[in-house]
């Protein structure tokens, strides 16, 4: 991983990148999966699953185009699910949640030292959950500056969104749970401004399992939660939230299809964008694009999606009709955007752009001519200008708990 040249190439097979690992996985829910730290070092720093469920953590330097692995814990959950999440602290020391798919506990790791990863120390556990027999899915940690507390959130065991909240000096809180309502398991992403606030975007559960499935919106800022609109929902010790007190990004009753969320970001103007996939059938996903412009959500397709990505074994039927082969907003820049479709049959990774906020959208192909399917991508949290990261999967894929995938890499402009 040393040539630069072919890092920052515009466009080939997805076979032909670099791998970040050769073996590598991760769902579409936990966040982040790779951020960018500079200190001493340039480095991005990420997370992944292998075939086998081992937890594995590296970085990617990018002064000497080189990178380093290493293994936190072996065979966790041979399940995508399990993908680790990471979160970095101001003096630069690395913290890794992981936890099974449904799993009894939700772990973490903090690294020794700032900007390594050699040297790590004890495995802990999270003490609260709420009650039910879902354990532990999907962590995603947010750190307010202003509060100066970390937020958890995870999909808990009562299969909603639930969180904890970690004070100075590194005790947690209790779980609460942040989304009630009628679905079975809301799905949920989060974005933050890093200083006083978390915005959130949630459905009302799984397009497997409910008959329409909205999208909802809101943030929390200072002990109480808000609509898109800056109106009041409800103080932090009045939750859960039912998404009828939430903004509505789709309406899914209203217009007849059915949703799943992909990712939320915050513009430049402070306003939230939205991605998710739309289902006209189970073969015709759509890719949409929501923005708030401070009075509406401005809601645009941005192109068709074609179908799902896993490989259905022939003779059967698809378990997983609404994996799409993903969309991800760039957070540092949300009118970019970096989405899978396929392609003569191939699912390949494209950059879409949009000068008017959606309205209209330019698109550079990343992969093109692959022998094997390019899905999932994640852009990489937080990165200095020309120190960005695209990584997504590579390879076969027949279930979240069969695969054989390699993460790829490409330093993007």
């Amino acid at each position: 991983m040393t040539n630069r040249e072919r890092l920052s190439s515009t466009c080939l097979k997805g076979e032909e990148y670099p791998d970040f690992s050769a073996d590598g996985a991760w769902c579409f829910f936990g966040d982040p999966r790779a951020l960018y730290y500079e200190g001493v070092h340039k480095r991005t720093y990420i997370g992944w699953l292998t075939k086998e469920g081992h937890v594995r953590v590296g970085y990617y330097d990018h002064t000497n185009h080189t990178a380093q692995t290493t293994e936190l814990k072996e065979r966790l959950h041979q399940d995508d699910h399990a993908n680790p999440s990471l979160f970095m602290d101001g003096e630069g020391r690395l913290t890794v949640y992981y936890s099974a798919h449904c799993g009894n506990s939700m772990f973490y790791r903090t690294a020794d030292r700032s900007e390594d990863i050699s040297s790590w120390g004890p495995e802990l556990e999270l003490a609260s959950n709420t009650i039910g027999s879902f354990g532990y899915t999907y962590p995603s940690p947010v750190y307010l500056r202003e509060e100066e507390k970390q937020y958890l959130f995870w999909r808990g065991a009562n299969f909603k969104p639930n969180f904890a909240i970690q004070e100075a000096g590194g005790c947690w809180s209790e779980a609460f749970t942040l989304i009630e309502g009628s679905g079975a398991r809301p799905y949920i992403k989060y974005a933050t401004d890093r200083e006083n606030t978390i915005y959130f975007a949630f459905t009302d559960g799984h397009p497997n399992v409910e008959s329409s499935n909205s999208i909802y919106f809101a943030c929390y800022r200072g002990g109480e939660f808000y609509n898109a609109d800056g109106t009041l929902i409800k103080a932090f010790s009045e939750l859960p939230i039912q998404p009828s007190e939430a903004t509505m990004v789709y309406d899914a009753q209203k217009n007849g299809w059915k949703t799943w969320i992909w990712d939320i970001a915050i513009d430049q103007m402070g306003y939230p964008v939205v991605v998710y996939a739309l289902f006209m059938t189970d073969t015709d996903h759509r890719y949409r694009y929501a923005r708030w412009n401070g009075n509406q959500w401005m809601d645009y397709e941005i192109t068709p999606g074609g179908d799902w990505f896993p490989e259905t074994p022939e003779g059967k039927t698809e378990s997983e009709p609404y994996y799409s082969g993903g969309i991800i907003l760039d957070h540092q820049d949300p009118s970019q955007v970096y989405l899978s479709r396929p392609i003569e049959g191939v699912f390949e990774i494209e950059h879409w752009s949009t000068p008017d906020s959606g309205e209209t959208w330019n698109c550079v192909p990343v992969t093109s001519g692959s022998g094997s399917n390019n899905v999932r991508p994640y852009i990489s949290r937080g990165y200095a200008e020309g120190c960005s990261v695209l990584l997504w999967m590579n390879g076969k894929y027949t279930h979240f708990t069969e695969y054989d995938t390699a993460l790829k890499m490409r330093l993007t402009k």
